[in-house]
This record gives C-alpha cells, structure tokens and sequence, in this order.
C-alpha cells in the first residue's frame, strides 16, 4: 500500500458517505437535519481509518462493514422500530456496497493515479476537482437504480402539516392511488394516518367521525376529524378530513394521500 495520508484518508470518506447518507434519505424517503447528515458523515470519515489495520478476514470485514452501517444510521435517523431499523441499514449498507463495487470497477478498469481500495475503504490521493467527479458519477448511477427499483416505494411524497387551534403537527404522507377514501357524510376526501404520527393528539368526541373504509385486508372503520387547516407542500388544501389508524400502513411512509387531492398541487 502507498503512502497515506490520514487527513486525506478522513475527509475524502465524509465527502463521500455524505452522498451515501443523501441515497439512502432518498431512497427511503426519510426526513432528518443537514446537521445530523454531517455528524453521521463525520463517523464515517473516522470509520475510514480501518484501511490503516492490517487487511481482514473476509467475514470479520462485513460484520465491520455492518457495524459502521449501523452506527451512521443511528447518528443520521435516530430511533425507529426494529424492522424499520433493519431496513435503514440494509438500504444504507446495499448502496455503500453498489458504490465500492462501481469504485473497484473503476479501479481495476482505468487504474486511475492516486486511487486505493483497503479494507473495503476508498482512498484518494488526487485532485478534488476529479474526487468530486468521480463521487457524482456514482451518485447518479446510485440514482439511476433507485429509479429503477420505484417500486420498492413507490408514490410521490408530499410534506403533510396539520393545523388545529395552537398546534402545528408535520408528517410525510404518500400518494396511493388505490386510496379514495371519503367521509360518508360530507363526501370530502380523508388522509389516512397512523396515530403516533399525531404527536400525541387526540380529537374530542364532539368532532370525531366515524368513516368506514374496505381494503384487500378487509373492512373496518376509522376515526377520523377535520382540522383547522391543512397544507400539502405549502399549498392549502380545503375541505380534508385526518382518518387515524394503527399499524395498517407497512411503510416508512405511515400516511397516505388519496391522489385526487394532490392533482393541483404537481
């Protein structure tokens, strides 16, 4: 192995897990702070200086490899369920894995000056002007894949706030076209959201409603209310009932929109 340089060895790694990090936002949909991107980005610069040990065992490698996964995926997202937290790493730890198999490509393909692969960590001693080049050309692949495996997701997601008095509560919704649910009464359409994604609240009986709804999973009713105001990406949405639900939605994305409230708003 060449000369390396550690300063250089950390901060090419925070560059680069910085576009991991994004991927994997993407990817999943999930909402956290440029801080919190930064601070996991970080952990993965320091991560990087396992290409100083001496080369590992295959296996210990990958148990290191999930492990660092794990740690980022903690610092960036913050608690979750088990299952969803299973998911973060695995998508975060599969998108790490596509970027080093494009890297090793590149490696063994063109031989580019300056450039190592050790321990499963990338090392760049070249100009960052190429480093930034080389980082977008596998962003957009990375891209590229997510783009073609839609379906995993699948749906647009759209920003959700609620307005009721004083209370302002914010969520991620997705768009479902399979979902026009409407209350029976008013005939206006109804956002279906899990109850934890409500802070807490809970709708006096006076303005609750009954709304029956039927799936493929079968048929049951919801609670459902009007708030004071809704907003769908910063657009005002009138006449929206809130349907609250418990572990229906199997998603990271725990709200979905009936995609006719959404045509104006694209």
């Amino acid at each position: 192995m060449r000369t390396v340089y550690i300063d250089v060895l950390i901060a090419v790694n925070i560059f680069i897990d910085f576009f991991l990090i994004l991927c994997t936002k993407k990817f999943l949909h999930l909402g956290t702070s440029t801080l919190r991107i930064i601070l996991g980005s970080a952990f993965g610069g320091i991560f990087s200086l396992a290409a100083l040990l001496p080369r590992l065992p295959f296996g210990i490698n990958i148990a290191l490899d999930i492990f660092t996964a794990g740690i980022i995926v903690f610092a960036v997202f913050g608690r979750c369920s088990i299952k969803n937290y299973i998911k973060r790493v695995s998508v975060y730890f599969f998108i790490s894995f596509a970027f080093c198999g494009i890297m090793i490509f590149i490696y063994t393909s063109f031989k580019p000056a300056g450039m190592e692969i050790y321990n499963d960590t990338v090392y760049f001693n070249i100009s960052p002007i190429l480093l930034i080049i080389l980082t977008l050309i596998c962003y957009y692949i990375l891209k590229l894949i997510k783009r073609l495996t839609k379906g995993v997701n699948g749906g647009e997601i759209y920003n959700v706030e609620i307005f009721i008095k004083e209370r302002v509560i914010t969520f991620k919704a997705k768009i479902d076209t399979g979902c026009n649910l409407k209350e029976p009464f008013s005939g206006n359409y109804v956002i279906v959201t899990e109850e934890d994604l409500l802070d807490g609240y809970v709708p006096d009986s006076q303005s609750t409603r009954i709304i029956p709804f039927s799936s493929m999973g079968g048929e049951g009713i919801l609670k459902g209310f009007c708030p004071d105001k809704v907003k769908i990406n910063g657009k005002q949405i009138d006449n929206v009932y809130i349907g609250i639900c418990k572990d229906i939605i199997k998603s990271e994305i725990r709200a979905l929109i009936p995609y006719e409230i959404t045509e104006n708003i694209k």
